[in-house]
């Protein structure tokens, strides 16, 4: 068992780095703080009727707010995200397959999750959402 001066070296070490990071922490915060003060002191404001108008890329609105947006531009949006985050996972397996020892057991590991992957875009492609109409 270590000495207990061991062991209250060991922890004023642990708490002194984490220590850094809360003051790196709090200097971040107060830098947002400070920038949105001074931001808000220095800015003019004169409210007209055209500033606090709505408007969308310079064009002022007309009619209703709400817009009907077909559901499937959402379903394209996220089978791209599902498969880009999926492809980020291929990139460490790289890396790990090349390394002496883990070659045999990633290979089974990856083709298992690129088959999940397959069915997943197999399902899609049977309910109907790859279509374009």
């Amino acid at each position: 068992m270590p000495e207990p001066t061991v062991r209250a070296g060991l922890a004023a070490d642990y708490f002194q780095t984490y220590s850094v990071v809360g003051l790196l922490a709090v200097i971040g915060v107060l830098f947002v703080a400070v920038a949105f003060g001074a931001g808000r002191l220095l800015r003019p404001v004169v409210p007209t009727p055209e500033k606090l108008l709505t408007y969308e890329c310079g064009v002022d609105p007309v009619g209703e707010g709400w817009a009907h947006t077909q559901v499937r531009y959402y379903v394209y949006a996220f089978l791209y995200v599902i498969f880009a985050v999926d492809s980020i996972f291929l990139f460490p397996w790289a890396t790990v397959f090349a390394a002496p020892g883990y070659g045999a057991a990633t290979l089974v590991e990856m083709f298992i999750f690129l088959g999940f992957l397959a069915v997943g875009l197999l399902y899609a492609y049977k309910k109907g959402v790859l279509t374009w109409t």
